[in-house]
């Protein structure tokens, strides 16, 4: 992970852990996202989720995308992953509809003009708009849109979503031994997306950014990167964003594919096999070990199935040379969204999200152990241990 951190970033957030450790954990110690008591009505039976997240460094490649092809589209894609961050951890507390969303955009004034702060708050628009087709409803609130140049080089698209649900459908984290692991692709095209994905997501894009493009950009963006850094970890890369890439998409369009949002699957799952789930987990920040974070028990989780890295991934492997003990812990790799259940359950599962032709199969199992740690199968049959 050492260039990860040289360039200021961490997959595993320590710092952040640290920070919050004595803080109160909510009604629940095993959701995946910290739940509270029903503030807004005052109803014992039910509780409430808040939740905020950003698009991070997603938008710095937007942003020269944007000044490279003068493509405004790419700034819908960056309100998508910003409202993604949110709405799909909320989901898997067991949160699926009636959200209200609010955003904090904070841009310099003098980069990010009023055509591209306008295509992001349409852009937001449309995107609920579009969901609210599958069953997914959620009211924009408003929110703050905030010129701060001194602190902010291009800019950052935020959004902090609250939901309320009775207690009695939360969804704990708490797989059991001889659970399966389902797992949902983050790549392809799904039945409410326009156009192929290709599985990036909204983590890692720092790595992905300065290991794929190439010079250009550090000499020709300096507002892009920060210049604290040593030139010889910044845009290290032999491409342009406009080099061609896979299924008729150049780089660009590949590193700012969408984050898919699972919202319509998990909804359809929670709705037939609420009892049958033993957790659902966002594999966000910290890639597929992401559920070390989530699981209290002393359990082996299993990784032994797990999709074919898409092209995407590959090409940030090739430019950056590292191993894949550093891509499973920063990048998706693919599958972003896992569901410990039954065997039975799982064959369900798979089936609903092959209805939205969201690729999704077994990738592995939780056994028993006497201290917890995740055990993964790499591409070239490395068997990669965490803990």
């Amino acid at each position: 992970m050492d260039l990860y951190n040289q360039r200021g970033v961490s997959a595993q957030k320590e710092d952040v852990h640290a920070a919050i450790k004595n803080m109160d954990k909510g009604i629940y110690q095993n959701t995946f996202c910290k739940i509270l008591p029903d503030y807004l009505a005052d109803s014992p039976e039910h509780c409430t989720i808040m939740h905020a997240d950003t698009a991070g460094t997603k938008s710095i490649i937007a942003y020269l995308y944007y000044k490279q092809t003068g493509d405004l589209s790419v700034w819908k894609g960056i309100a998508q992953d910003a409202i993604v961050m949110n709405i799909d951890d909320m989901l898997c507390s067991g949160a699926t509809n009636n959200f209200i969303l609010s955003s904090t955009i904070a841009r310099n004034k003098h980069l990010i003009n009023a055509e591209v702060l306008s295509a992001v708050i349409n852009g937001c628009n449309e995107v609920l708009n579009t969901w609210k087709n599958y069953g997914i409803t959620i009211h924009h609130a408003g929110g703050e849109t905030a010129d701060v140049g001194d602190l902010i080089k291009t800019v950052d698209v935020g959004y902090t979503v609250i939901a309320r649900l009775p207690r009695s459908q939360v969804v704990k984290v708490n797989p059991q031994v001889g659970d399966v692991i389902v797992g949902l692709a983050s790549f392809g095209q799904a039945t409410y997306e326009t156009a192929y994905n290709s599985g990036i997501g909204c983590n890692g894009l720092t790595s992905a950014r300065h290991d794929i493009l190439n010079k250009t950009y550090y000499h020709n963006y300096p507002e892009t990167y920060n210049n604290t850094l040593p030139q010889n970890i910044c845009y290290i890369g032999n491409h342009n964003l406009t080099d061609s890439g896979e299924q008729g998409q150049n780089i660009g369009q590949l590193l700012l594919s969408p984050t898919r949002t699972y919202a319509p699957i998990i909804q359809a799952v929670l709705t037939q096999h609420f009892n049958k789930i033993n957790g659902i987990i966002h594999s966000t920040g910290g890639g597929q070990t992401k559920c070390l974070k989530c699981i209290t028990n002393p359990l082996l989780i299993v990784k032994d199935n797990l999709f074919t890295p898409p092209h995407i991934f590959n090409l940030i492997q090739k430019a950056s040379g590292i191993n894949y003990h550093e891509m499973y812990q920063v990048f998706n790799m693919g599958q972003r969204l896992e569901i410990y259940t039954d065997a039975q359950t799982a064959k369900s599962i798979i089936n609903i999200a092959t209805n939205y032709n969201v690729p999704a199969q077994i990738i592995g199992s939780v056994q028993a152990t006497t201290k917890k740690g995740l055990q993964l199968k790499a591409p070239d049959g490395e068997v990669l241990f965490f803990n």
